[in-house]
């Protein structure tokens, strides 16, 4: 089993007065993730589906005598999927008010559902972390180094969720199983959307745009929508753990783009499953696209893992100079440029950029480089 980089960090805060909340996509491993903390652990534990309707019709407004009646002498509760239960935030601040010997463990899939229910209702009374698929650093510290250089290629037309990893035989029907339905179970619910065509175009044209400046109106084209519905699905893609976006930075210079967006993917199958495209990468014409969602995807969950708080951006002005990818923490910036074949040409940093904000560090990230930057 692949271990987790969050299992040392949960353990940690385990009966520490507060309650643990762990978001992320459906399928990532947070189940397996919480059963791993509670194995070797004595504590009667009490596990509650909230996929389950008779869970969540329990739960929904409970009294206190109810609750008595349902905790019993359990000392941690685990609530898996809690963003489908009604007025989950204010059970969870009664139970955590309440029983003061009682752990929670808290699990979400859409942080949209989930964090509107409880951010307010247990405001100083929680822990909150997110698991994404499993990271470059997950994978070398289980594996080892050799096998993790090794199915870099694969791992980048297949992604990293746990079930492809370890059930590599039967890696494209996971994702397509995941990508046509499973992965969208919580966004379809809300606002009664359902996944119709242009929800399917829409995430086949972010796909097609990954690393490429978006325009909420040419989306709205394509897809047969107007931008502001394109970009209310966008936003709730991107709080259900699927896409994210990269702001671009702008702060010194005229000619730079101020209000300009990129989409990423948060796992590279799921991109190419949306696609329905698992060439291998000798034969595709997007390899620089895909090293690059690649890339600053494992960055995201190397800086959450790694508690290295940063912003993250990218950087272009309207004379096409650009920079791929950049962190900025504690005043200092790090930028970043995605090259797969560095043979292919050199890369320099622009001038401007360099001279006008406060870089840290430069560096042209490779297949043979990337490692160094991801553990």
């Amino acid at each position: 089993m692949i271990h987790r980089e969050l299992k040392s960090r949960l353990e940690e805060k385990m009966f520490k007065g507060k309650a643990i909340i762990l978001m992320g996509a459906r399928q990532v491993g947070k189940t397996t993730l919480c059963n791993e903390i509670l194995k070797p652990r004595a504590e009667k534990v009490l596990k509650l589906n909230f996929d389950e309707p008779d869970i969540r019709q329990q739960l929904e407004n409970p009294t206190m005598e109810d609750l008595k009646r349902i905790i019993a002498d359990n000392k941690i509760i685990v609530m898996d999927e809690a963003q489908r239960a009604t007025n989950i935030g204010l059970t969870l601040k009664r139970i955590q008010d309440n029983f003061k010997e009682i752990q929670l463990l808290v699990t979400g899939s859409s942080s949209l559902n989930l964090r509107t229910k409880i951010n307010e209702p247990l405001t100083g009374r929680k822990w909150e972390y997110t698991l994404y698929p499993i990271s470059t650093s997950e994978l070398m510290h289980t594996e080892g180094l050799l096998p993790t250089q090794r199915s870099l290629e694969n791992r980048l037309i297949y992604g990293s969720y746990p079930d492809v990893l370890n059930y590599t035989t039967e890696a494209k029907e996971t994702l397509m199983n995941l990508a046509d339905s499973y992965l969208y179970k919580d966004l379809l619910e809300i606002d009664h959307i359902r996944k119709s065509s242009m929800i399917e175009k829409l995430l086949v044209a972010l796909a097609l745009q990954v690393g490429s400046e978006i325009s909420y109106n040419e989306i709205g084209q394509t897809v047969g929508s107007d931008s502001k519905t394109v970009e209310k699905y966008i936003d709730l893609l991107e709080k259900s753990y699927i896409i994210f976006r990269l702001s671009a930075l702008s702060r010194n210079l005229r000619n730079e783009l101020k209000k300009s967006k990129k989409i990423y993917f948060y796992d590279n199958g799921i991109r190419n499953a949306i696609l329905q495209n698992f060439t291998p990468l000798a034969l595709r014409n997007d390899t620089g696209a895909l090293w690059e969602n690649f890339f600053i995807s494992e960055r995201i969950k190397h800086n959450h893992y790694t508690g290295h708080y940063a912003n993250s951006y990218f950087w272009r002005t309207k004379t096409q100079q650009e920079i791929d990818y950049i962190e900025e923490c504690d005043g200092t910036m790090t930028a970043f440029e995605m090259k797969w074949n560095p043979r292919k040409g050199g890369i320099s940093f622009p001038k401007a950029f360099m001279e006008a904000y406060p870089v840290k560090e430069s560096v042209i990230i490779t297949p043979d480089n990337y490692l160094d930057y991801l553990q």
